[in-house]
């Protein structure tokens, strides 16, 4: 990093353990120097005024997917359809806006908010296109639709036009293949610069195959510092582990897909699904692959880990940690700050095996705000009992499971502080966290989860990684008031005017 003069923040109010009266900060070198009051401030080069916004540590984003979530930013954006029919109007109005030979990118789609759950083939997507190719990805990304000539280009003989898992990813693979580098670099910028403006410092691109290839993984850690926020990379490979490190990826894991989603009805699971044809899901890792993968990555000197939602991929892909500390001992698996993704069917056994061997809980807690409850999609998929049991990110809390907190975009939109309130206040109340540990899980958290330990505080020798807001209705100490009154309304969320990196802004209003 190159020497950056040294800044003076003053008329600020920050949220820090080390001083929560203060309300200036010295930044030197990219380090905090110093925190106190205005009065008593050090001389600087520069001197910024904050005008009082509140000063906090800046979010760390801990599942993104870059190229997706900066398609979908200048896509075709399907979440409010309700029907097939609002589907396919979409579709034909958007792609009149594209090139006859282009690829008609759209997601969000999801139709367990549908009266009539009922699906286009893959001859009236070509129809509504007018014979451009589509490629519309479900809400969880692991199903989509196609169209003919798409699937034809995959292989694949389905006029149904809906793919899931293995041929998804065959599918995905053509179409985002047919994105020439230059667009695809423009989505990535576009995405990291999105996370900047919302106060996000640092994101985890989570690749490998059926996700991303290596060249547009690489293309996305290569904008890492670029005056955008820090990447951190992983490649969900079994038995990737050296290849991780040659992409230059802190970690094998991420979307190593143990399972499949709830969505698509193929996550692992111990107890059928409810709707659809039932069945169990789908299981991609054995017990003994999961061990010989982290055994790989403890020898590689990498993290490791695993995409894992339903119980039995969970119960699984912690088999094959307890495989692997009988090998190298609990001691040396727990020192590789392994992780899992999403761990939303998980508990209390399964919860004490994650903390006995250390495993973060990389997780998305807007997932149970827009799906959770008695009377949403994991209602129908689960039934309401086992969909109030789901995510129980509060318990994982209590428990010491380390935490670090994502939106999964485009699964989710980029909004750290939903991130937090939906922690804060989760549709099954016994599962609730206080706003502080929640804003920690979102900050620090995703710091800690890539290895990083002097970032997520505002405090003398820590990184300068921070976010300052304006926040409607006024706060004097800690954070803003972000969950509901009693009579359910929503206090305005804090606007961000400025994201510094290690000292480096990144974004300014």
């Amino acid at each position: 990093m190159s020497e950056l003069p040294s800044v003076l923040y003053t008329n600020g109010r920050f949220y820090s353990a080390a001083d929560p009266r203060a309300t200036a900060m010295l930044v030197r070198d990219g380090r905090i120097v110093w925190l106190g009051a205005d009065a008593d401030a050090p001389s600087a080069g520069t001197t910024v005024d904050l005008e009082d916004g509140l000063v906090t540590p800046a979010f760390v984003d801990a599942h993104v997917h870059a190229t997706d979530t900066g398609l979908a930013i200048d896509g075709l954006e399907l979440s409010h359809v309700r029907s097939k029919v609002e589907l396919l109007d979409a579709v034909a109005a958007f792609a009149r806006t594209r090139p006859v030979d282009g690829v008609v990118h759209g997601h969000g789609w999801d139709e367990s908010f549908w009266p009539d759950q009922s699906l286009p083939s893959a001859a009236e997507l070509d129809r509504a296109a007018e014979g451009r190719r589509v490629y519309l990805s479900q809400a969880s990304v692991h199903s989509a639709l196609a169209s003919t000539a798409i699937l034809a280009a995959a292989g694949l003989d389905d006029r149904s036009g809906l793919v899931k898992e293995d041929d998804h990813h065959a599918v995905r693979a053509v179409a985002l293949g047919s994105i020439p580098p230059g667009q695809r670099t423009a989505a990535q910028r576009a995405a990291l610069a999105r996370a900047a403006s919302l106060g996000i410092a640092a994101v985890h691109e989570c690749g490998g195959p059926g996700t991303s290839s290596e060249d547009d993984f690489r293309s996305v850690l290569a904008l890492s510092g670029q005056g955008l926020p820090q990447v951190f990379g992983y490649w969900g490979e079994l038995g990737g582990a050296l290849k991780a490190r040659e992409l230059g990826a802190v970690g094998a894991a991420g979307d190593l897909y143990a399972d499949g989603a709830l969505g698509s009805r193929t996550a692992s699971v111990r107890e059928p699904f409810l709707d659809g044809h039932g069945g169990h899901g789908e299981a991609f890792v054995t017990a003994e692959q999961a061990a010989e993968h982290l055994l790989d990555c403890v020898t590689v000197g990498v993290q490791g880990g695993f995409h894992a939602i339903g119980d039995a991929a969970i119960e699984t892909v912690l088999e094959g940690f307890a495989l692997a500390a009988k090998t190298v001992g609990v001691d040396a698996v727990r020192a590789g700050g392994h992780r899992v993704e999403h761990v939303e069917l998980i508990d209390k056994a399964m919860i004490a095996r994650m903390v006995e061997f250390g495993v973060t809980a990389s997780v998305q807690p807007v997932f149970d705000a827009l799906w959770g409850g008695p009377d949403r999609m994991y209602a129908q998929r689960l039934g309401a009992e086992r969909s109030m049991a789901s995510n129980p990110i509060g318990a994982m809390h209590a428990t010491g499971v380390p935490l670090a907190f994502g939106s999964d975009s485009p699964v989710t939109t980029l909004d750290p502080w939903a991130v937090v309130v939906a922690a804060a206040a989760p549709r099954n109340p016994v599962f609730r966290m206080s706003v502080r540990a929640a804003f920690a899980a979102a900050s620090r958290g995703g710091w800690r989860a890539a290895g990083v330990d002097d970032a997520g505080v505002l405090a003398p020798g820590k990184s300068a990684t921070f976010a300052v807001w304006d926040t409607p209705g006024g706060v004097r100490e800690g954070l803003p008031s972000l969950l509901p009154d009693f009579e359910g309304a929503a206090p305005a969320r804090p606007v961000c005017r400025r994201t510094t990196v290690h000292g480096e802004t990144i974004y300014e209003a």
